[in-house]
């Protein structure tokens, strides 16, 4: 089972999702300019009177230094702050922090606690980080049925990498009974998002007709798509059924993957 690194899904840049009141709307129209200046100077007075949204995105600003001087332990302040009113994103970023050891040391039950509470109210990246924690049993014990749970509602607001592993459990029969076409659909949703090994395994579900008819061109054109995002086992499912092709049939999946890049 290949395994992707903890923790993808960090909130890395400004979420502009704009809330109703005005003075906020003024701070993230900034911000989403690059006027990180007026942002600050909109945020921090909300922010010093408990405002939840502008703690949490001046926490962002000193996370990532726009505007001020990079500080992580600012960062986990304000966060905090933003948390403790029950703010998902908030949440969801100091779970990162406390995994990772940035502003604080490493504190994994901290950090799962965080975790949970942002995962509880929808955040789809907590979701998915809680299902890579139960399923790989990180400072935990290994539960396939949390992390199955957690898989789905990250997989159904389409989290890529919980879609994968939602197909993976679907083929192996972890937890789930085994089901090699819910798998196919799974690896699918994953792989059409450029997913490097969903789109490995849903060449060998394709080359194997494994919940699937057999197609050849189509396991072709999965491999080769895996192959170009870097996925050794991808390259290699391609190039053995090249050797079962026709050179029609490759030029036909050649084509499908030129077709398909292009629209990315």
């Amino acid at each position: 089972m290949k395994c992707y690194p903890l923790l993808t899904g960090l909130v890395i840049s400004l979420t502009f999702a704009y809330p109703a009141y005005g003075d906020m709307h003024d701070g993230l129209a900034a911000a989403k300019a690059g006027d990180y200046n007026t942002a600050i100077e909109v945020f921090r007075p909300l922010a010093d009177q408990g405002n939840a949204e502008a703690l949490f995105y001046l926490g962002q600003m000193y996370r990532r230094g726009l505007g001020v001087d990079q500080d992580d332990r600012e960062a986990i302040r304000l966060f905090g702050l933003a948390a403790d009113q029950g703010n998902a994103k908030a949440g969801f970023n100091l779970g990162w922090m406390f995994s990772r050891g940035f502003g604080v040391s490493t504190d994994w039950p901290t950090a799962i606690r965080w975790f949970t509470m942002a995962a509880q109210k929808g955040h789809a990246d907590a979701q998915y980080n809680l299902g890579l924690i139960y399923d790989e049993g990180q400072e935990i014990s290994r539960d396939f049925a949390m992390a199955y749970k957690w898989y789905s509602l990250a997989a159904e607001q389409g989290i890529a990498g919980a879609q994968y592993y939602l197909g993976w459990f679907h083929h192996k029969g972890l937890h789930v009974k085994q089901d090699d076409q819910i798998a196919v659909k799974w690896f699918t949703l994953a792989a059409e998002q450029g997913n490097p090994s969903a789109q490995s395994n849903l060449a060998v579900m394709y080359s194997r007709g494994w919940g699937i008819t057999t197609d050849y061109v189509e396991a072709y054109k999965w491999g080769g798509l895996g192959s170009a995002n870097g996925n050794e086992n991808a390259s290699r499912v391609r190039d053995y059924v090249a050797k079962l092709m026709t050179p029609q049939e490759i030029a036909k999946a050649e084509k499908l993957i030129h077709d398909w890049q292009r629209t990315q």
